[in-house]
């Protein structure tokens, strides 16, 4: 395993993360999910591969995953041998204050995050998304009270348009705060709209990011027309990012699969192998239900892709919508006439 410091911080963390969105308990629409018996084992077989750096979020599952990983942790790992992620924004409740990134719902889903995981503090407290029904300095000034209160160590962003970030990091700038040291994005072979602005911002801030779905949800890690998984049948929200677009992402998928038998890889490690080239990146974001996704994960440090070989996947890849973010309230916009 590689390490490397999260963006310009002083702050370790293994190449590849871990991500836990895929724990929890099996509902109608989440057959994919797996339960406590088959997460633990998996935890334990990343920390042995050297993995320390795991990422959860307070609305996956219900809390469930926040409870599964938390207790894994315990079992095989002391505390200082992992970093762990969590995350604010989502709804945990109906009715008011039940969701977003007011003082009121950040100080109270801290504590709530906190218990689940059974731990005192998180290494890494991450804003969801953006919100937008709240000042990014009420925020802001939220978050650096979680890190003050040491119940977080650093602070992190995810899914962002990049003026937002970029106003998220000059607020903090301009009142002292704790600034983001890491952003969460949206970033693959397939989905690269981040390149545009989201990638290079990092880059000047010194921010690093662990991009979410680096696999694009199993439709870079194998043949996915031919093979499903329960995961590829019942996830909506992996159908709604990627479906659409199906048809002009097919020449990139077959790049990767006709690179992937010429290393004699698996397909996964070609798709680790270029992200992990590309800055800012610090550790792509690898979902696991099942131990040998982290081996090839792992492996993907041995392939060594070239100049020639990157351009190839690259080159024909087509302007996708942007999917990630929240999209911009239509309560905003001008009226059509005025």
């Amino acid at each position: 395993m590689e390490y490397t410091r999260l963006g310009s911080s002083g702050l370790e963390v293994s190449r590849i993360c871990m991500g836990a969105m895929s724990f929890g308990d099996r509902a109608e629409g989440q057959q994919w999910l797996i339960g406590e018996d088959e997460a633990l084992p998996i935890v334990k077989h990343a920390l042995e591969l050297g993995i320390n750096f795991f990422d959860t979020a307070n609305v996956y599952n219900g809390g469930r995953s926040e409870e599964i990983l938390g207790e894994a942790l315990r079992q095989y790992a002391s505390r200082d041998d992992y970093v762990l992620a969590t995350k604010v924004w989502g709804r945990v409740r109906p009715g008011p204050n039940g969701a977003g990134l007011s003082r009121a719902a950040i100080m109270g889903e801290i504590d709530k995050s906190l218990k689940r995981l059974k731990m005192d503090y998180v290494d890494l407290y991450i804003l969801h998304r953006w919100d937008y029904d709240v000042p990014i300095e009420e925020t802001m000034e939220a978050m650096n009270d979680v890190v003050r209160a040491g119940k977080a160590r650093y602070i992190g962003s995810s899914a962002m348009m990049a003026w937002q970030f970029a106003k998220t990091l000059s607020t903090c700038e301009r009142h002292g705060w704790t600034k983001p040291v890491s952003m969460q994005n949206h970033y693959n072979l397939i989905y690269r709209e981040e390149e545009r602005e989201m990638n290079p911002l990092c880059v000047s801030a010194g921010v690093g990011t662990t991009p979410y779905s680096p696999l694009a949800s199993g439709r870079l890690a194998r043949d996915f027309k031919n093979v499903q998984t329960p995961r590829a049948e019942h996830d909506a929200i992996a159908k709604w990012k990627y479906d659409a677009t199906a048809d002009a992402d097919q020449a990139v998928i077959d790049r990767v699969a006709e690179l992937a038998e010429k290393h004699g890889v698996a397909r996964a490690q070609i798709a680790l192998a270029w992200i992990l080239r590309k800055a800012p990146v610090s550790a792509p974001i690898v979902g696991a239900s099942r131990g040998n996704y982290l081996d090839e994960a792992a492996g993907a440090f041995e392939v060594h892709l070239t100049a020639e070989e990157i351009t190839y996947l690259e080159e024909t890849y087509v302007p996708h919508a942007v999917m990630g973010p929240t999209p911009y309230p239509t309560s905003l916009t001008r009226p059509v006439n005025e």
